[in-house]
């Protein structure tokens, strides 16, 4: 029996997969949560073998529950259900320790199989993220900015797209602002771009942040 929990922060789509998953001779579902807080409980309570966990969330990004579950525990699996195109997130998800990525738009019995496939300690690579891997997003280099970031930089990245000043990032961070204000710089260069606006710009266009 593999032992599943849901991090979804619409309580109707975590009804929806625990109705699909009970269906499953093989699945249970023994935790849920709404945010990558609850997300890191469960993990900690070692109450499921595989998190099915969604990127938005209220009170982090998937990206930061993500870096803080593998942290935890590098050894659980977990498969990013995600509204966003993989071309948006899958390799740097895949880079910071997913197992898979899959759209919400694929067939409920893919995810199943996915969950099956992580749980064994493999990764569950679709044919359009394994397209993504080999082609290295295409040939638009702008599609390539975000993925040279480091995971500490694609974090910072992400506070700032979203508004939040150099102060208050270091202070969820537990960093200094001085630190941040690094992260800033290199971010900046790394990227080609002048302003936190081309930051939030940049994100928006991407499907980043929403």
């Amino acid at each position: 029996m593999i032992r599943v929990g849901i991090v979804d922060d619409h309580a109707i789509v975590r009804a929806g997969l625990k109705q699909f998953f009970s269906e499953q001779v093989d699945l249970r579902v023994t935790g849920e949560a709404s945010n990558g807080s609850e997300a890191l409980d469960l993990v900690r309570k070692d109450e499921v073998d595989v998190l099915v966990m969604d990127l938005s969330m209220p009170d982090q990004s998937g990206v930061d529950a993500l870096i803080a579950i593998k942290a935890r525990r590098p050894d659980m699996p977990v498969l990013i259900l995600s509204g966003f195109p993989e071309s948006h997130y899958a390799t740097t998800l895949l880079r910071q320790g997913a197992s898979g990525y899959l759209n919400k738009e694929c067939d409920p019995e893919e995810i199943v199989k996915a969950i099956r496939t992580v749980r064994l300690g493999r990764r569950y690579i679709t044919p359009a993220v394994a397209e993504l891997l080999a082609d290295g997003l295409g040939k638009d280099p702008d599609k390539l900015l975000h993925e040279q970031l480091s995971e500490r930089e694609l974090q910072v990245f992400l506070h700032l797209a979203k508004g939040e000043t150099v102060g208050h990032i270091a202070d969820g961070m537990s960093l200094s602002v001085k630190t941040v204000s690094t992260y800033r710089s290199r971010i900046m260069e790394k990227m080609k771009l002048a302003s936190n606006s081309d930051l939030t710009y940049y994100a928006m266009k991407s499907g980043l942040i929403q």
